[in-house]
């Protein structure tokens, strides 16, 4: 952008309906250098509340706000993704889009046409490889202080979604449960520290966990092989009890042959007892992935530069999601190609 240097970068937000929403708006009216431009979203009641909050303006149509930014962060359920990515891609609008990037490899495969086509630049929300704990493990494996990493075993659970967002039990908004919400970050993870890809993936899952959710899947198993022989594990439930102090967690156990290394994501945390809600809560403390995403996000835009965490990232987290889903279905291991 060759004027950028004389005013702010101008960023949009399409749709309010991801529980992510409220953290990328309230964090973007904050950030030196980036104005918030507006929100849309297909209620307009949500938008205009969304856009009070943060000092902003509720803007009614998509093209609209498009035709006023540098950038959108799309923040809407997962089924709309690929409409919203495309048409911000029409327009020569940068997009980050949250994960999962789409709800089927297709849909992620014609996002990231689009945007190559038009020549913006697509980057997919993966926030914890913002974390500083996380990118001290990928430090490690990547010095080689582990020797030869053998295996990764994961956990990435939480709550159940419904009762902030009911769109995700929902299939045909979310793309899937347990599975399409929680795997793709750890999928991505993995990716990144191991500099490798998935070439088989294997998967079980259930529903049992909260039976009247008969659509989605509310647990899950994921076991991956990669191309230089490595494995890795994906614990992916929405297990967490309605009572737990805090939304959920991520953490990664790396097993190598001269070394082991567990880090814990979300550790750094107080402990808060009384007062509202349920007794007992754990308020996190230090740096703000999201806040990392959005620097990286702007940063992207402001340049006219490739994003660290791409939307083919995106599509590959999203292709080891589809196969997990056919391991379900027929009982067997899944191979991708190399």
């Amino acid at each position: 952008m060759a004027d950028q240097a004389r005013r702010p970068v101008r960023i949009g937000v399409l749709s309010t309906e991801h529980m992510h929403a409220a953290s990328y708006i309230r964090l973007l009216g904050q950030m030196p250098g980036v104005e918030l431009i507006g929100i849309w979203d297909e209620d307009q009641a949500r938008a205009s509340a969304a856009a009070e909050r943060a000092g902003t303006r509720a803007v009614p149509l998509v093209e609209d706000l498009l035709g006023m930014v540098d950038g959108v962060v799309i923040a809407s359920t997962n089924a709309d993704h690929r409409e919203l990515t495309e048409r911000a891609a029409a327009t020569g609008v940068d997009v980050l889009c949250d994960k999962p990037l789409a709800v089927t490899v297709a849909d992620a495969e014609a996002m990231v046409a689009a945007c190559d086509r038009a020549g913006v630049r697509l980057m997919t929300a993966f926030p914890m490889r913002f974390s500083p704990v996380i990118r001290s493990l990928e430090a490690a494996v990547r010095s080689g202080a582990l020797g030869s990493v053998v295996c990764l075993e994961g956990v990435n659970s939480s709550r159940m979604p419904d009762t902030l967002a009911p769109w995700f039990v929902d299939p045909a908004r979310s793309g899937g449960g347990a599975l399409m919400d929680h795997v793709v970050h750890l999928a991505d993870l993995y990716r990144w520290i191991l500099q490798d890809e998935v070439v088989e993936v294997y998967a079980v899952a259930n529903r049992i966990l909260r039976e009247r959710f008969d659509r989605v899947e509310t647990g899950g198993l994921v076991m991956l092989r990669f191309a230089r022989g490595a494995f890795a594990t994906i614990d992916c439930s929405w297990s967490k009890p309605r009572s737990y102090p805090t939304w959920g967690g991520l953490a990664i156990d790396a097993i190598g042959t001269a070394g082991t290394l567990r880090v814990d994501a979300f550790r750094q945390r107080l402990a808060i007892y009384g007062g509202t809600g349920f007794g007992v809560a754990w308020p996190s403390w230090g740096p703000d992935e999201d806040q990392g995403t959005l620097d990286e996000f702007v940063a992207v835009v402001a340049e006219g530069r490739a994003p660290a965490v791409s939307g083919v990232d995106g599509l590959r987290a999203v292709e080891i999601v589809a196969a997990a889903y056919r391991s379900i279905e027929t009982g067997a291991p899944v191979r991708l190609l190399p």
